[in-house]
């Protein structure tokens, strides 16, 4: 079984005083609760292609025999807050949970995707675990014609501690950044159906390979 988790939410920007309480985010730090995530320039939100990600993803695992639980049933909530996000995945015992993202980097030729694992592992799970996962991911992505990332992290892999979702799973997991929503044609890309589409089969082949 394998948890997908979109981020961000569309209802988000609406209720400030919600996604900006404090909330335990792993090695003794505290996070807000979520945040509104970014957008192309041409106004296309994160929030909206992680959970178009989401649908093709699961429909494609789903094809392939494996059940898919999502973090949040539609695009028009609110959260839920990352650490509760962590514990949906925790609480299902997943073989694997993956986080979608885009990124928003304004640094000039920030471009390609990058996959961040917990760093250093706080349990057996954040170890070698996440860390093949993170290496399946990456591999599979780079097999479907994307660039890894220019401006964070080596080879498309990016270890982090600072991520609330990483710093509290207690099953394999990774959080993906397909790309800089910043950047015009990786902007083109993301927003386009058939771009978002060579993502989910390039995150679905990631994942299957970890499956085995």
């Amino acid at each position: 079984m394998v948890v997908l988790d979109p981020g961000h939410n569309g209802g988000n920007a609406a209720h400030p005083e919600e996604i900006n309480k404090p909330v335990p985010a792993g090695r003794g730090q505290v996070k807000a609760c979520n945040t509104t995530g970014t957008a192309t320039g041409a106004g296309y939100p994160e929030h909206a292609f992680t959970w178009d990600l989401a649908q093709r993803v699961r429909t494609l695992l789903t094809a392939r025999g494996v059940r898919i639980v999502l973090t949040r049933p539609d695009d028009t909530g609110v959260g839920p807050c990352v650490d509760r996000r962590a514990a949906i995945g925790n609480g299902a015992a997943a073989d694997a949970v993956v986080s979608l993202h885009a990124d928003g980097s304004t640094a000039a030729g920030a471009r390609g995707f990058h996959i961040a694992h917990s760093s250093p592992p706080l349990n057996a799970a954040q170890g070698a675990p996440s860390l093949e996962l993170a290496g399946d991911l990456r591999d599979a992505l780079v097999g479907a014609g994307f660039p890894t990332s220019t401006y964070i992290g080596t080879a498309g892999l990016s270890p982090r501690n600072d991520l609330a979702g990483l710093n509290l799973a207690t099953r394999p997991s990774a959080l993906v950044e397909c790309g800089n929503m910043r950047d015009a044609a990786e902007a083109a890309t993301l927003s386009s159906p058939d771009g978002r589409q060579r993502y989910a089969e390039g995150i679905a082949n990631g994942i299957l390979g970890f499956l085995g």
